[in-house]
């Protein structure tokens, strides 16, 4: 009892304020912290390196994505391959997936041979693979490790110190590509691209050997292999359609701006850094209004913003002049980075009409592979409509995606408690 007040006295007060007194928090947000900065070193060059040295069009950009996404559609099957392991275990095997492909992209940035479009793909999508493993078990081990009043805050913790990492990362990309410039490299030169894929690959080895010591959450295994259940209607469809809209941000916004606006690498790591930083500081204050406003409220207002975003990326090239519609952009690209934090609401409501943690978990994973189910389908044609019809139909499409969404969500009957 004494050992549990000591160690409870000497944490910071969010953390004694969010969490149950004998979780232990601090490698599993140690370890989210290292994560994020290899994250972010990898995200700040992914769209850059592929329009640059892998010469990836538009049109194939799509066809990249639908086989990135592959890994979360199939998600629920390779859970539950793994449905024997424990939460703490399937999170560690994500860590290392991830880590794996990281190790194939610095081989490809290494060697001509595997500089391949081929090769390209296949090392993204064995990191997409351990992303998505991550995903739902990292909402549920916050929660678990969370008071029970508190779940909504400690999603919003674990979202804040993820993107703490990920701008550091940004910043790294940033400072790596300006340095290089200033020696003299042009930006398509392959040195600034096989030095961050290698410092991402070293911390994501580092991140392996930290979460190699993670004890046990009280989640134990085995799980259900598949589950589906009716009461779960309404969030599968929201999954649907936020994979659907996400697709069109995640994959497309980096290469108008890229491609319309001749973004840099030290210019799209600056951009990533800003998105981050507003993440960070205001996913615990998203979380805070989701556990006091509740859930169905962020879930409306979220997509409600995001079809102004849509509409302002979509068109901001025919209203301003190049320079204005750049920044405008920018702002809308920052600005849905921080709505997409809203998403932890989905979460909470899964919490609130699940019947225990297992259940939780389930429903979390399943949910990531109806998600993609539109996703891997958006990524596909999106490419093509953006040839046939250009970007300005294929973000009226994610307005009308995030309207219908808005509608879906506030059908949601809320328990009151």
């Amino acid at each position: 009892m004494t050992d549990t007040i000591t160690q409870k006295s000497k944490r910071p007060r969010f953390i004694n304020d969010t969490y149950r007194s004998d979780a232990k928090v601090g490698r599993f947000l140690s370890v989210l912290i290292f994560y994020g900065v290899a994250f972010g070193l990898y995200r700040g060059i992914q769209d850059n390196y592929l329009v640059e040295l892998v010469q990836i069009a538009p049109f194939e950009r799509g066809i990249v994505e639908f086989f990135r996404e592959l890994p979360g559609l199939f998600l629920i099957f390779i859970l539950a391959f793994m449905y024997r392991f424990s939460d703490s275990k399937v999170f560690k095997t994500g860590i290392a997936l991830s880590a794996g492909g990281l190790a194939g992209l610095f081989l490809t940035s290494s060697h001509d041979f595997f500089l391949t479009k081929f090769f390209v793909v296949m090392f993204m999508v064995l990191y997409s693979a351990g992303e998505h493993i991550i995903m739902p078990v990292r909402s549920t081990i916050a929660m678990d490790l969370a008071k029970k009043e508190k779940t909504g805050s400690s999603l919003g913790i674990v979202s804040s110190i993820g993107q703490f990492g990920n701008i550091a990362g940004f910043l790294l990309v940033s400072a790596v590509f300006l340095c290089l410039s200033h020696l003299g490299f042009e930006r398509s030169d392959v040195a600034g691209y096989r030095i961050v894929f290698g410092v991402s690959t070293a911390l994501m080895i580092t991140t392996i050997m930290i979460a190699s010591a993670l004890k046990e959450t009280t989640l134990k295994a085995p799980r259900q292999r598949f589950y589906f259940a009716k009461k779960f209607r309404k969030f599968y469809f929201l999954e649907v359609l936020y994979g659907a809209r996400k697709q069109v941000f995640l994959t497309f916004a980096p290469y108008v701006l890229i491609l319309y606006y001749k973004a840099d690498p030290s210019v799209m790591g600056i951009l990533y850094a800003i998105c981050a930083v507003f993440t960070m500081l205001l996913s615990p204050w998203i979380g805070r209004l989701i556990d006091k406003l509740g859930y169905k409220t962020i879930m409306v207002a979220d997509t409600l913003i995001l079809i102004v975003v849509c509409f302002l990326y979509g068109f901001a090239h025919i209203l301003f002049s190049h320079n204005i519609a750049f920044i405008v952009v920018s702002v809308n690209f920052v600005l849905d980075a921080v709505i997409s934090t809203a998403s932890m609401a989905n979460s909470v409501y899964i919490k609130d009409i699940s019947d225990n943690q297992e259940e939780i978990t389930a429903t979390l994973s399943t949910g990531i592979s109806v998600n993609h189910i539109f996703s891997v389908l958006i990524a596909l044609i999106g490419g093509w409509i953006w040839t046939v019809s250009g970007i300005e139909a294929l973000f009226i499409l994610s307005a009308v995606l995030g309207l219908i969404n808005s509608i879906n969500a506030a059908t949601i009957k809320v328990k009151h408690k």
